[in-house]
């Protein structure tokens, strides 16, 4: 394996050149101001189409502040920021991604398949034409290692299966790009090993774009191909790190020196944020 050292990337990437497919997501110069407070400040970066991102560092250093900012929910201050080619509001209104969070929100009086048939009920009650999964909300279930619970209420299910029900949820709209903003830190460590591998089992079946926030350093490595290590105080790019680890990927990878020296890497980048 390489010395972790020599895959750091730049700071700036180039907008890609004409004639290329859009990245999946642009930010040049992109800084986001509440008030006086400076939360992200100047950051640019590529994301490549199709790529798992991992999101690291210190609390305070904007990294749920960045989906937020990807995904319209706040604007940038100044600076730019493209979804597919698209400003982050014609992206969002032309469904191009979808957002997990923490909890997973799910409306308690509707069964596992009606909350994941939501968005689409919104769509159609509205006019909007949203173009659907290839597979439907039912089987977006299986995929997600609910067959059998298409019935059950919220407070019927773990709250691994609730997550998985909000993942089914984010799909159902066929997004190219999904945010997760640390949906599985409260999770005992059992449940997000093996939701971390369902997740990769759905990115390489889905082909989505992931953009993951994370507190754990193992979970970073595990899951991403590139590891986005953000600096605080203001909040901005420390770092762009390659994790050249094989796929598929199993637990017992965890136990491997190449995986131990990136989570060691990492540390130290984390401990100087």
């Amino acid at each position: 394996m390489a010395d972790p050292m020599t895959l750091v990337q730049p700071l700036t990437t180039p907008a890609p050149e004409a004639g290329h497919a859009p990245a999946a997501a642009i930010l040049r110069n992109a800084s986001v101001r509440f008030g006086t407070f400076t939360a992200i400040q100047d950051l640019s970066l590529e994301i490549e189409a199709g790529a798992f991102y991992t999101i690291l560092g210190p609390s305070g250093c904007g990294k749920s502040t960045m989906l937020r900012l990807v995904s319209d929910l706040i604007p940038a201050a100044s600076g730019e920021v493209e979804i597919f080619g698209k400003s982050t509001e014609e992206a969002r209104l032309a469904r191009e991604f979808a957002f997990v969070f923490q909890d997973a929100t799910l409306l308690p009086w509707r069964s596992a398949l009606q909350n994941v048939e939501l968005p689409l009920e919104i769509g159609r009650k509205r006019g909007i034409e949203i173009k659907t999964s290839d597979r439907s909300p039912r089987e977006l279930l299986e995929l997600v290692g609910l067959k059998g619970r298409e019935d059950a209420l919220p407070h019927e299910l773990s709250g691994g299966m609730r997550q998985r029900v909000a993942i089914a949820r984010a799909l159902v709209c066929q997004p190219r790009l999904l945010l997760m903003d640390e949906p599985f830190g409260a999770l005992d460590e059992m449940t997000r090993d093996h939701l971390n591998l369902q997740l990769l089992q759905i990115w390489e079946e889905t082909g989505t774009t992931i953009l993951f926030v994370t507190h754990s350093i193992p979970e970073a490595v595990f899951l991403g191909q590139k590891v986005l290590m953000l600096q605080a105080h203001p909040g901005r790019l420390r770092e762009v790190v390659e994790i050249d680890l094989p796929f598929p990927r199993a637990i017992k990878q965890r136990e491997t020196p190449e995986f131990m020296r990136y989570a060691a890497y990492l540390r130290e980048l984390l401990e100087t944020c």
